[in-house]
């Protein structure tokens, strides 16, 4: 059984909660029962466990699959090939012993390539074609393979001909070639690399992390891949869309099959996809043009629609000048992208031509990416965190146009539509209308989903482990101190609160202790940055951020601060249309450091906050640099002795481009993070989401959070959690209470 089919199998003494598990991950949604010898015991599938579960009314994760699998799943015999599915996904293939040979699929949605699953979500699949235009060279070879490496390709591809086997031997001693078969043959035999050097390759890719794929041009390649190199999956050539024999070996190795369809009739893509189909394999095919080059003319990208009508997935291998011609195929959907590539295009042999050179394929790799991420999937449409900032900013809201006493009706006329949209949408004026006011209204109060929905309940005697407190600002700071009583408040001051006299706002509190958060935005759109190589601007930053830090020092009077009072800080390091080099991070870390020695502390420390990777600035992405992955952080704050706000929707998503477990992440950064802001993420780039709305696992937080740093203070960040009397707060503050933090 090839290991491919190994996620689609489950011990016959494994428990349901086994089952649920992995085939939450299948799209097809059924595992088949096996014992030890890979005897085909029975299926599990999504119904299976319904039923089982309304058959006891209740369900136990620990119950034996074998109780809940059905004990007579439909398979074929070896001997037979499944001639139609009719309502089987997949059909299994058993010997006379009842032994597992093989799985039959009956559509392609998505296939594994070594750790890469590619599917119509997924990015698109890069394959730099090397081929032969390493031209004889194991060197040239390895050359490419590292510029393929460098540039973010996902797998490089090269051939194999096994020449006896591959051509008729009068064409092998040249006795009626015509010119241009005898110039390929030539060709073939001066560069082509040996067995030996192609397990090297395969070797070499593996050391590096490269995916390695191979083309074989005839069915003794086939013997030489399988016993030797066991590739993930095989790429078919165009010219060999047509030979049945080839891809009936190929379908019977059970790996899937990347084909080309250049220079094939409609009526034989026809043919063969139904005969793939028939067989059961897991297949892409790939929209292409064989010529070389191709002109732009000829290529019909457009056909890509049609051959979607055969085959779940396609893709896309060219031959073209230039990159355009490929990204737009990706915008057509597709899966794979293939293009060759050379060390120069002015070296000999036929396929040089149409390949990229090195500067092409680093740039085509990066647009493609760009584009892939760009598309999404069909479903329905979602704010982007960018545009829920802009609609709060631009946006416009429904609030009171009249003072509105509690028990009254409320009318049209007590209404206007205003900016900015933080309220309730126009959209729900209908719902406000005709309704009794639950309380009183000020004119140009806004309205909340309370006002129509049941408010949630404020609970005043939150209970934690650790200090807990919630971000405040000026004019709210009376409402909330009201209703609660938390350890700490969070202050979070915009550039005009610089100008206002605190004392109007606050009262003397020395029940609980003080956090403040420097504004990020000051006075002429000045966004600070005390790592600025811009010497004027960094002196207009640090001048600013003395300023909030003289005003903290002020406030802490207010409040019981026994030890230095924490203001959290973006300390910048942004850029705007890509990452900055490692070398231009350490230096901006230098001048960091020059920067805070110029701020005259008094009672306050400095907390570098964590970054996401690409933080919102009015409404529009960055990309940020410091304070991003947790090795910078942590020989940040080693080399430099000092702590930082964690915020854990920004370094979850960090931990997420980085492609490193969040547990390893977080483990490793909680003991120099004294203060944390807790949130959900999502994405790449969806911070700040309410507790359990996104991807973060917080009893996992929770836990980590407790054991390495208890000393810590923490805050709820939900974005826009103060709307509506604070009810973002009490709801995340309630999550993580039954959770025991």
């Amino acid at each position: 059984m090839n290991k491919l089919f190994e996620k689609y199998l489950i011990s016959k003494t494994s428990p349901l909660k086994e089952a649920v598990t992995k085939i939450d991950k299948l799209s097809e949604k059924i595992l088949f029962v096996v014992d030890e010898d890979l005897r085909l015991l029975g299926s599990v599938s999504e119904g299976d466990i319904r039923r089982y579960m309304l058959e006891l009314n209740s369900l136990s994760f620990d119950t034996s699959i074998m109780d809940v699998a059905n004990l007579s799943p439909f398979s074929t015999n070896i001997n037979k090939r499944p001639i139609h599915f009719s309502d089987f996904k997949i059909i299994p293939q058993i010997n006379e012993n009842n032994i597992l040979q093989k799985l039959f699929f009956k559509e392609t949605r998505e296939i594994e390539v070594g750790s890469f699953t590619i599917s119509n979500s997924s990015p698109t699949f890069f394959i730099a074609e090397i081929g032969n235009n390493h031209n004889g060279s194991k060197s040239n070879a390895k050359k490419l393979i590292d510029i393929c490496k460098e540039s973010g390709v996902n797998a490089v591809k090269f051939q194999l001909r096994n020449m006896s086997d591959l051509y008729r031997e009068k064409s092998l001693n040249n006795i009626d070639n015509d010119l241009s078969v005898e110039y390929t043959i030539d060709t073939l035999n001066k560069f082509q690399l040996s067995e030996k050097d192609h397990i090297e390759l395969k070797n070499y890719c593996d050391k590096i992390g490269m995916i390695y794929m191979c083309t074989p041009w005839d069915r003794k390649s086939v013997d030489f891949l399988e016993e030797h190199l066991d590739l993930p999956a095989y790429k078919v050539a165009s010219a060999d869309f047509v030979n049945i024999s080839l891809l009936e070996k190929l379908s019977n190795t059970g790996k899937a099959l990347i084909l080309s369809t250049g220079m094939t009739s409609e009526n034989e893509i026809i043919k063969v996809t139904n005969l793939l189909n028939d067989w059961g394999v897991k297949y892409i095919l790939l929209h292409c043009n064989s010529t070389y080059p191709a002109a732009a003319a000829d290529i019909n990208l457009s056909y890509m629609k049609t051959l979607r009508t055969y085959n779940n997935l396609v893709g896309y291998s060219g031959h073209e000048r230039g990159t355009s011609i490929s990204l737009a195929a990706v915008a057509l959907g597709a899966s794979v992208v293939e293009r060759h590539i050379t060390l120069d295009r002015q070296m000999e042999g036929p396929d040089h031509i149409a390949s990229l050179e090195p500067k092409e394929l680093k740039y085509l790799v990066s647009e493609i990416r760009e584009v892939s991420s760009s598309l999404g999937f069909s479903k329905p449409r979602e704010l982007s965190q960018g545009e829920l900032i802009n609609r709060e900013n631009l946006g416009k809201s429904i609030v009171a146009a009249k003072v509105i006493k509690s028990g009254k009706i409320i009318c049209d006329d007590d209404l206007r539509i205003v900016s900015p949209g933080i309220g309730l949408s126009p959209l729900k004026l209908s719902l406000i209308v005709g309704k009794i006011a639950k309380r009183d209204f000020d004119v140009d109060d806004y309205f909340f989903e309370s006002d129509i929905e049941t408010s949630h309940f404020i609970k005043k005697d939150f209970k934690f482990s650790l200090k807990w407190g919630i971000p405040v600002r000026y004019h709210d700071y009376s409402k909330f101190a009201s209703l609660i009583k938390p350890d700490v408040y969070e202050f979070h001051l915009s550039y005009k609160d610089l100008e206002l006299d605190f004392r109007k706002f606050i009262l003397k509190d020395e029940s609980c202790s003080l956090v403040v958060h420097a504004p990020e935005l000051f006075e002429g759109e000045h966004i600070l940055d005390l790592t600025s190589t811009d010497s004027k601007y960094r002196e207009k930053s640090i001048v600013n951020l003395q300023k909030v830090v003289d005003l903290t020092n002020d406030i802490s009077l207010f409040f019981n601060c026994k030890n230095r009072v924490p203001i959290v800080v973006n300390v910048g390091g942004f850029s705007v249309d890509k990452n900055i080099s490692q070398k231009l991070k350490n230096e901006k870390l230098l001048i960091l450091e020059d920067s805070l020695s110029q701020i005259v502390l008094g009672k306050t420390e400095i907390l570098p906050q964590s970054m996401p990777p690409f933080p919102w600035h009015f409404g529009g992405q960055r990309f940020h640099n410091l304070f991003v992955s947790d090795e910078d952080i942590i020989n940040y704050c080693e080399q430099y002795n000092s702590k930082i706000c964690l915020d854990v929707s920004h370094s979850y998503l960090s931990a997420k481009l980085l492609n490193i477990p969040f547990d390893e992440f977080l483990r490793s950064t909680a003991k120099y993070s004294s203060h944390y802001h807790f949130a959900d993420a999502n994405k790449l780039n969806g911070e700040g989401i309410q507790i359990g709305e996104g991807d973060i696992d917080f009893e996992s937080v929770v836990k980590i959070v407790k054991e390495e740093s208890p000393e810590a203070s923490f805050i709820p960040e939900i974005w826009q959690g103060h709307k509506d009397n604070g009810s973002g707060f009490w709801q995340a503050l309630d999550i993580l209470e039954t959770l025991s933090l």
